[in-house]
Formats: C-alpha cells, structure tokens, sequence
C-alpha cells in the first residue's frame, strides 16, 4: 500500500512539472523581421512599403547603405524599422511625422517631390497594423488589365516618381505627367529599363525588378500605343 502511495505520489509531481513548463508559442514581437505572409486586409510591406522608401528615400546623399543621414537607412526591412518607428503608433513615429513637417525638417527633402496623401497614408497604416514584415502578400496584377490611369500610372507613382519628379527630376526625365511618361514609352526605354535589358539603366534603381506581370502590363500598354486611357 505504502508503495502504491509512493507511485501515486510521485506520478503526480511528474505531471505537475510537465504542466508547469507547458506555454503558449509566443507570437512575433511587432516589428519582427521574420517576414510573414501578409493578410488579406493588411497592408503589404514587400508590395506596397517597401518600393515608396526605396523610391524615394533610399537615394544617394540622402538615405542609401552608403549615405545614412542622420543614422536612418531605408532601403531594406531591418533597416527602415531600425529607428524612427513606433509599432502601432503612427503619431509617435518620426519617419511619419517628418511627412507633414516644412522646410528644412520636410522629408523627402525639397527639391525631391512630396509623397502623395494616399502614400502618407499607407505608410501611417502600415505603422499602425505593427509595422510588420509581410511578405507574399498575393497580388492583384492582372497581364490583361494595363489601362494607364488604372495601371500603368499606378506602377510609376509607386516606383519611379521618387526619382523622376519635382523640380529636378534624375536625369531630367520626369515621369509625373502623362506626355512624360508617353516620351520615355514611344522611345524604348520604358520597357528596356523596367525589363533591364542590355544598354538600358536598370530600373527602378537600388531596388528589386518589377515583376513578370507588371513588366508585361508595362509592354503590353506601350505596344498598344501608350494611350492616355
């Protein structure tokens, strides 16, 4: 009887130690930088983020691995959350509030051009859903649909304009107009660009190359003759 006690007793404990070292699977701190897929009302940081800060911060002399003003460094993940960035909250962010700042505490800095409201405000979303690293995230790229004013200006707001817009646009090719972007299409360079074929720079620059689909809604647009449709 005494042993059969002991066996209890000691069955017991056991249990009590296995369940006390029991624990929920912690979830990744906001912020991580182990990518996640993205949900489906989430905003994407590989699609939608990631190509503004590339655009138009991740430049020479301003926020490029080789510049680093003042310490920040956008051109990637770990970096663009490395400092600036509240998780969750927007309004206590600097990278956000530096949007809507004039003057000299303005970024991007004049002459490069404002980001649009609707990027402003993607980005104050993004800090806001926790600043994640989502990632294959789906997309909405569709090869038969390439309108300009629903597609194609789309792309180039998105990864050009940070660039090739303002008052000094790089290389003085500004892209923030129809018949801008229509003189690079009618001359080639558009899609050898986008497509990085031989001779043509590479684009867009210090960044990942468009996709397969965005590349052929880019051709597919300009072989129909470029239209402002």
């Amino acid at each position: 009887m005494k042993k059969t006690y002991h066996i209890v007793t000691a069955l017991i404990i056991a249990l009590t130690i296995i369940n006390a070292c029991k624990h929920e699977i912690p979830e990744p701190a906001a912020g991580s930088p182990t990518p996640i897929p993205g949900g489906a009302n989430e905003v994407c940081f590989q699609n939608q983020i990631l190509p503004i800060f590339q655009s138009n911060c991740a430049k020479s002399g301003c926020h490029d691995a080789a510049s680093q003003n003042k310490g920040y460094v956008f051109d990637n993940y770990v970096n663009i959350i490395k400092k600036g960035i509240s998780p969750g909250n927007a309004t206590n962010s600097d990278v956000y509030k530096v949007l809507f700042e004039t003057g000299s505490k303005k970024m991007p800095r004049p002459p490069n051009p404002d980001l649009t409201p609707e990027q402003k405000a993607l980005i104050g979303r993004w800090i806001n859903e926790g600043a994640k690293n989502t990632i294959n995230c789906g997309s909405l790229c569709d090869t038969t649909k390439f309108k300009y004013s629903a597609d194609i200006s789309v792309l180039i707001n998105t990864y050009c304009l940070g660039c090739h817009a303002g008052i000094a646009p790089s290389g003085s090719i500004n892209l923030s107009t129809y018949s801008g972007v229509f003189t690079v299409a009618a001359s080639g360079r558009l899609v050898g660009a986008v497509s990085h074929a031989p001779s043509y720079s590479p684009m867009p620059k210090n960044a990942a190359k468009l996709s397969v689909c965005q590349i052929t809604q880019i051709r597919k647009w300009v072989n129909s003759g470029a239209p402002n449709n």
